[in-house]
């Protein structure tokens, strides 16, 4: 139907695995509404209109922001929000941990588990660790408050990595699957960094350590870095500060929607 607008909200990411489909949605979309400002410049370029709203992330964790002080010596371990994942990721980051902990004796650890299932499913593999079992604490559902209390972490790839800069904490990047999937993923993404810290920032400002690169012995030294020197910390911070303002204002939605009653309105 000619009358029929078709407006796409959150753009897929073409940009990192097939940027030859975009063309083709140009096709079909009136208006393209993206939540990363260089997807606006990509797909504009490309004669898809296309307007940046902003990123909806903003408006949730805000809500989640408090006053809460660093804890000197605390270590967020972010292993993911799926079952699969956590068992790929979370044994490399506890062999990390026992590293760090054997060369910085006071520092302590936190999980964050998405959920109490996977606060059940974690539990066992630290059990199986040589990790003192006070050294380590399982938490369930509230990444957000370990990612302020933390004074370093590490971070799993996906949302958590923007969420993790978003909280200004320093941390490294952790990205393992099986083969398989990964020789698959290479055959196709078509980007430089896989964190989107990096992404926005256009370099690396994150260590990302993918799939053979994430042993650990390289991501604990990685950490101790950042443990231990306070001004990589404090660079690390500025750099997340400039990469979420890029993110634009914390009104993502309701500019989504202003733009889309605009564009349905009868001329």
């Amino acid at each position: 139907r000619p009358q029929l607008k078709i407006i796409y909200y959150i753009s897929p990411q073409v940009w990192a695995w097939n940027r030859r489909r975009i063309p083709q949605m140009g096709r079909y979309l009136d208006l393209m509404l993206c939540i990363f400002p260089f997807e606006a410049e990509l797909y504009n370029q490309s004669g898809l209109r296309t307007v940046f709203v902003g990123h909806p992330m903003l408006e949730s964790l805000r809500a989640k922001k408090t006053a809460t002080a660093r804890e000197r010596h605390l270590v967020g371990l972010f292993p993911g929000s799926r079952s699969r994942e956590i068992r790929k990721i979370l044994p490399t980051m506890l062999k990390a941990a026992l590293r760090i902990a054997e060369i910085e004796p006071a520092t302590r650890f936190e999980i964050a588990a998405a959920s109490p299932a996977l606060q059940r499913e974690i539990a066992p593999m630290v059990d199986a660790s040589r990790l003192r079992l006070a050294k380590v604490i399982v938490a369930s559902g509230d990444a957000a408050s370990t990612m302020q209390r933390a004074q370093v972490g590490v971070v799993a790839s996906g949302t958590a990595t923007l969420e993790a800069a978003y909280f200004r904490l320093p941390f490294v990047l952790v990205y393992r699957v099986t083969w398989l999937t990964y020789l698959a993923a290479r055959l196709v993404v078509k980007v430089k960094h896989l964190g989107m810290p990096n992404v926005l920032a256009g370099r690396e400002i994150v260590p990302e350590f993918i799939q053979h690169h994430a042993t650990p012995n390289s991501i604990a030294d990685a950490m101790l870095q950042l443990i231990t020197d306070g001004k990589a910390r404090s660079l690390m911070i500025s750099e997340f500060d400039a990469v979420i303002a890029k993110l634009g204002d914390e009104g993502a939605s309701m500019a989504a929607a202003r733009i889309i009653l605009q564009e349905i309105a009868p001329v």
